[in-house]
């Protein structure tokens, strides 16, 4: 799943080191953790300095349709 961490904060107005600032974390630290595999704990302090749940960190999948685990393109899907 992509995080939509950027989204968020260009919507507040925030920039990556402001948020930074805000976990306590240096901007480069917080760089390489969500370019990389950010814990739970990493994932709570961003949620709650940008007032969003964990879940909105992240990009939801459009109703009724996956990725191809091959080349990652949507792919629909029917039920039924």
């Amino acid at each position: 799943m992509k995080l939509r961490i950027a989204d968020i904060l260009r919507e507040k107005k925030l920039t990556q080191k402001e948020l930074a600032a805000q976990i306590k974390m240096s901007e480069v630290g917080l760089s390489q953790r969500l370019n990389g595999n950010p814990t739970k704990n990493t994932l709570e302090k961003i949620a709650a300095a940008l007032d969003v749940t964990v879940t909105e960190l992240f990009e939801q999948p459009a109703k009724y349709e996956i990725s191809c685990p091959h080349c990652g393109k949507p792919i629909k899907v029917s039920a039924g």
